[in-house]
């Protein structure tokens, strides 16, 4: 059946090409700090990149727009200002940590309270191997160390926090696959804080994790060719920011491809099938005990991958990085972004992580400006202002409204999943039929 001219959706090709580029202007040429006003400048560019995934335009002005944004303007406004690159680093490490709870809790189905700790073991991975640490309990002799690995050794522990994650997540899954619900988010938030235990606690009779001291000097990769490429204009620490970025960048795209590949397969449609109705999938022959530990294991081998690169960028970690509200937040990122929708997880984190990073600290600092300048607002001065106001103290307050607020009036997500926008449209509408059944 062909198409008529009424029913092809709006080219909005030239639109969005002419709001991309004056959002470039304006950030590149007016607001280069990093000021409130230059923070919404940048949320503006960052929102060309969700504009061009989401409405209908030319296939070619769509691929150039994110290849110059996240291929020549964001690397060029990180190197003037690294602050920029870290926010922008940070987005892409827990979008894919939001990628791959998505896994378990949105295709699947099983709710994961303790999703970090997957997160935290790919971080000791390397922070143990890449620092001196090691030699704790691995040296042979009194002068022999054989630790910290070489830097560029990571991208070795990196294929290897794969496997391990992935164990770690099929150990998780054998004890628990008879469970569902609420006694599986139990046992999963149970074994979150086993691991942070174990980090905090790990440092006698023999000393593995340096308990809550945490480990330091965690070796970064590619550091020698941050040092070859620096000069007196752009030094070795902007390049390294810039490596990371590329990095997350790379890992970022596989994370998408493997999603996207997983939930067209055969495995993505029985994550489905099991989440739905799990009695009917088994008797449909989904086998479930291997189904529901593939989630597991896919899920935690991205937050394995991400926490070794969080460690090496970071170059310490200790236990506090890795508690119960690290785990909330991630969930939080997939909720608000839409339970199964691999866009949303992306859009979720970049939505939390900004607001977290960036927009509540530029609030806070701005306030605390207008205090110290005695501005006063109907009579009153505002240097009176207790400083417990500061938005940056009410992040988990902000987080908690907006999934209230989500829950209540876009339980969906902002990007919903196709089929769930339609399964939550259809019931919302037998609900309707029946309320009005009654009346009559």
């Amino acid at each position: 059946m062909m198409t008529s001219e009424l029913d092809r959706p709006r080219d909005w090709t030239w639109w969005v090409v002419a709001y991309v580029i004056a959002a470039i202007v304006i950030k590149v040429q007016v607001f280069s700090g990093t000021g409130l006003l230059d923070t919404f400048a940048f949320l503006a560019l960052l929102a060309s990149l969700f504009l061009a995934s989401s409405v209908a335009m030319a296939p070619w002005a769509r691929a150039a727009i994110f290849v110059v944004l996240l291929m020549a303007v964001i690397p060029y406004i990180g190197l003037r200002n690294t602050f920029y690159l870290d926010v922008v680093t940070q987005v892409g490490i827990f979008a894919a940590l939001a990628l791959g709870l998505n896994i378990v809790v949105g295709f699947a189905g099983l709710l994961d309270l303790g999703f970090v700790a997957f997160f935290a073991v790919g971080a000791y991975t390397w922070a143990i191997f890449g620092s001196a640490q090691a030699n704790q309990f691995l040296s042979i002799g009194a002068t022999a160390s054989f630790f910290p690995l070489p830097p560029d050794f990571f991208f070795v522990i990196l294929m290897l926090t794969v496997i391990i994650a992935a164990t770690a997540g099929v150990l998780l899954g054998l004890p628990v696959l008879r469970l569902r619900g609420d006694y599986l988010a139990i046992v999963t938030l149970g074994f979150g804080e086993v691991i942070r235990v174990l980090a905090n606690n790990l440092d006698k009779p023999v000393n593995i994790t340096n308990g809550p001291r945490g480990i330091t000097g965690i070796g970064q990769p590619l550091s020698s060719v941050a040092k070859a490429l620096g000069t007196s204009l752009i030094p070795p620490f902007k390049w390294q920011a810039l490596i990371y970025y590329a990095l997350v960048l790379a890992v970022i795209g596989l994370a998408i491809f493997f999603t996207r590949r997983l939930d067209n397969s055969k495995i993505g449609r029985a994550w489905v099938a099991i989440r739905e109705d799990e009695v009917a999938a088994q008797a449909m022959g989904v086998p479930l005990v291997r189904t529901k530990l593939i989630a597991f294991a896919t899920g935690a081998s991205f937050a394995g991958v991400m926490g070794a690169l969080f460690a090496s960028k970071q170059t310490f970690i200790s236990p506090e990085s890795f508690d119960f509200n690290q785990s909330i937040g991630v969930l939080a990122m997939v909720v608000l972004g839409g339970l199964g929708s691999v866009r949303g997880a992306i859009v979720g984190a970049a939505i939390v992580t900004i607001l977290n990073l960036q927009v509540l600290k530029a609030l806070s600092t701005w306030l605390n400006g207008l205090r110290a300048d005695g501005v006063e607002i109907l009579g009153y001065s505002l240097a009176n202002l207790p400083a417990q106001f500061e938005p940056s103290k009410y992040e988990r307050l902000i987080f908690g409204l907006i999934l209230i607020a989500m829950m209540l009036y876009r339980p969906q997500g902002l990007v919903p999943e196709k089929r769930r926008a339609h399964e939550l449209a259809r019931k919302a509408g037998e609900i309707n039929i029946s309320a009005g059944a009654k009346k009559l």
